[in-house]
């Protein structure tokens, strides 16, 4: 026999219409006790509500965005009913079990983001400790960021599997344990045998109060984003993963809807502090000041469109170079003129080659030219910070303007090329970006880059480094202007252009020089052959 049981919203305390933000099962699903069947988030918090009973998921009643309260509805669950023979057998099982249950289980190391081989710098605990749920057990260190691990179980240390200056990666095991597990099958059963359940005491509190911010098992990890008195927003299983790692949920800024911390907003916020930025990770990577939440309705009409993954993802990039990097501009102009009659005059031998001679041909070997003669620009800063990795290869980056946003396709061994094979390979690389095409291989290894606005136009702009380069060259429209040359004007085509530089690498003085060396290369084409 089977029977359908509702399955209600628990006592949630003083909330009243809370939203639903997302509905974990479908019908059909099986549950257990106490399995999470949705999501709820008030102004400040989020809840999942677990399942009071066991059986089979008959009809959900409720729809992501709907507001509901305590005893709403929110499905109906086929639950089968227990044989009498064996609900005796269970309570006479339960009448046995008085006493806490040990069983023997290996801690492994969790997931601390893209590190492998990760030193151990400190075993913090010791074979016959008792350690209850969280103790750290051993601390790590990268480079410049160290962090704690803590015991996901509580009970005695029966083997410690690690010794300082081991090298460990997700999943190496750390210790075995004696873990300890009450028995609370009494309660569980208590709880399921009516037609809804109350909030577990952890949900509740972190509906009703903010938890005090504890000491962090991460170092150095940057301000606290949550605001005085507020609540990060997470489920209990994000809480959960988090406290796994040792993170504080204060200091990690959610990219999920209302500022919700999702699993992607820890990890990412572990890999920032493990490789030493700061540890303030988060969809917008270095947001170090929490921006205010404007109703911009209040002021006329709006309408939200969603930015492509291409835009999120350059948009992080940007900014962490802008944060990171100290940039500075340099801005120049050069006399083309001669050089655009040249282009001009083979156009009809770039058209038996199959392709059209733009000018980014010439400049990019204007810049593998000048490269040569100032390697500091062709070089990437060592992650010490005091080495610098100058490069034997020329790799030009170009930035395609595509509809998913701003991507840059690169010149792989500019300097082995000829300017029809430079002109072939560009339109390919474009061709492929602006159709989605274009394969992640073709989007590494650059060395310098190049971003045009010549066909559209303005006299000058600041483009942003694309680490890990020092340098990138922006180019903006050419324009006639008259020059005075010989005791008379004349109408020159004059290209303007700027350089952004990583203040750190190279000094002003090395810029102004490099600047100098393209614009006399583009004044007078035989200097490539030099």
């Amino acid at each position: 026999m089977s029977k359908l049981i509702e399955i209600k919203v628990p006592d949630i305390g003083d909330f009243k219409e809370v939203e639903i933000i997302e509905i974990l099962v479908s019908p059909g699903d099986v549950v257990q006790v106490e399995d999470s069947l949705i999501s709820l988030e008030s102004d400040k918090a989020t809840m999942e509500i677990p399942s009071s009973a066991s059986g089979t998921v008959k009809e959900i009643k409720v729809n992501v965005g709907d507001m509901i309260s305590e005893g709403s509805v929110i499905l109906l669950l086929e639950a089968i009913e227990e044989k009498t023979s064996t609900k005796k057998k269970d309570k006479a099982s339960k009448d046995k079990k008085s006493e806490p249950v040990s069983s023997e289980k290996e801690i492994l190391l969790p997931d601390v983001g893209d590190f492998k081989e990760v030193e151990i710098i400190d075993v913090l605990v010791s074979e016959g400790d008792v350690v209850e749920v969280e103790t750290s057990i051993i601390s790590l260190e990268s480079d410049k960021a160290t962090m704690d691990i803590p015991s996901p179980y509580a009970g005695t240390i029966k083997k410690l599997l690690v010794k300082n200056g081991d090298k460990v990666s997700e999943g190496s095991p750390i210790a075995i344990i004696l873990a300890t597990d009450s028995d609370n099958t009494d309660q569980e059963d208590k709880q399921a045998s009516t037609s809804t359940v109350e909030a577990t005491p952890q949900a509740t509190t972190e509906l009703k109060k903010p938890r005090p911010v504890s000491h962090p098992a991460v170092q150095a990890a940057g301000p606290v984003l949550s605001g005085a008195g507020g609540v990060p927003h997470a489920s209990p299983s994000i809480r959960k993963f988090a406290r796994e790692l040792g993170v504080d949920l204060y200091r990690v800024q959610g990219s999920g809807r209302k500022g919700r911390i999702v699993r992607d907003d820890v990890t990412a916020f572990t890999r920032s502090v493990m490789a030493g930025q700061g540890g303030v990770a988060s969809h917008w990577a270095l947001d170090l000041f929490e921006k205010p939440d404007i109703d911009f309705t209040q002021f006329g009409e709006t309408e939200n469109v969603k930015l492509s993954r291409l835009n999120k993802l350059s948009s992080q990039n940007l900014h962490r170079s802008w944060i990171n990097i100290p940039h500075v501009t340099n801005f120049d102009e050069t006399d083309v003129t001669e050089l655009e009659k040249y282009r001009g005059s083979k156009k009809k031998e770039a058209e038996k080659h199959g392709t059209k001679l733009t000018i980014l041909s010439f400049l990019i070997k204007a810049a593998v030219a000048v490269l040569k003669r100032y390697p500091k620009f062709n070089s990437s800063l060592a992650p010490n910070g005091e080495e610098l990795i100058l490069k034997k290869y020329y790799n030009i980056g170009f930035a395609v303007n595509t509809d998913a946003g701003l991507m840059v396709p690169v010149i792989k061994n500019a300097d082995e090329k000829g300017i029809y094979d430079l002109a072939l390979e560009l339109a390919d690389l474009a061709n492929k970006a602006r159709n989605k095409k274009l394969p992640p291989s073709d989007m590494q290894g650059a060395c310098f880059t190049i971003s045009s606005l010549g066909h559209i136009g303005g006299t000058g702009f600041t483009p942003i480094i694309n680490p890990p380069e020092v340098a990138i060259m922006g180019v903006s429209k050419a324009s006639y202007k008259p020059v005075y040359i010989d005791g008379k004007f004349e109408p020159r085509l004059i290209l303007p252009f700027s350089l952004s530089y990583d203040h750190r690498v190279i000094d002003g003085v090395a810029a102004a020089e490099f600047t100098r060396a393209i614009g006399e290369v583009l004044s007078d084409i035989r200097e490539l052959i030099l």
